[in-house]
């Protein structure tokens, strides 16, 4: 995993489902840091840092590219 990089912290699953979908069908390899235990204790989630969007090196470029669309030309804003 030391090639992956943080690009976007979350608090909530629910912010990023959307998000998710998209990463997958763009084949993006990524995984959310955090995910599972924020899933099962919500309000850790400050404690632990919230959940980290971590992507490989090579996709990170076009991760944020699909974040900063779906902020701005869509009303699936992502959080």
């Amino acid at each position: 995993m030391k090639d992956f990089v943080t690009i976007t912290t979350y608090t909530y699953p629910f912010e990023y489902a959307i998000l998710k979908t998209i990463l997958d069908r763009e084949g993006i390899s990524y995984f959310f840091e955090n995910e599972t235990m924020i899933g099962v204790f919500p309000f850790y989630s400050n404690a632990l840092g919230g959940i980290n969007l971590k992507v490989h090196q090579k996709d990170k470029d076009k991760a944020l590219q699909i974040i900063d669309d779906l902020n701005m030309d869509s009303h699936l804003r992502i959080v």
